[in-house]
């Protein structure tokens, strides 16, 4: 049984080798939600020349993404806040876990990684439904 959740990282094109760091830990050494393991998944840039994105242009951002499987989540976003990012201002980070309807975003502001988008509603709110 899989437990899916799918990430995606913007960041500036400077922060491309932490992001590739991420991706190794992300592989080899995340922790697991649910049993002993390391290594949940891995990223990988989606703006690069061979991405197929809609429109005549190639994306002018630096976008990982990946599918995690058992990923302890609260390690995951603990991660990301470790790194040592050169611009975290830039840095945006989206969460949708197994079972859940729409992306969490987390960004740096203020010297913290906070979650900004959307605290409310959440998938139990009457109005998802």
């Amino acid at each position: 049984m899989s437990w899916v959740t799918n990430v995606m990282l913007s960041v500036d094109s400077m922060d491309n080798g932490v992001a590739a760091e991420f991706s190794e830990w992300l592989r080899t050494e995340a922790p697991l939600r649910d049993h002993d393991g390391r290594g949940c998944g891995f990223l990988a840039l989606i703006t690069d020349q061979d991405s197929q994105w809609g429109g005549w242009k190639f994306p002018e951002c630096d976008v990982w993404a990946g599918t995690l499987n058992h990923a302890d989540l609260g390690a995951v976003v603990a991660r990301v806040r470790q790194l040592e990012w050169k611009q975290p201002l830039a840095v945006q980070f989206l969460i949708m876990d197994q079972e859940e309807g729409f992306f969490r975003l987390w960004m740096f502001r203020g010297g913290e990684l906070r979650q900004f988008a959307p605290l409310q509603p959440d998938e139990d709110d009457p109005e998802w439904q």
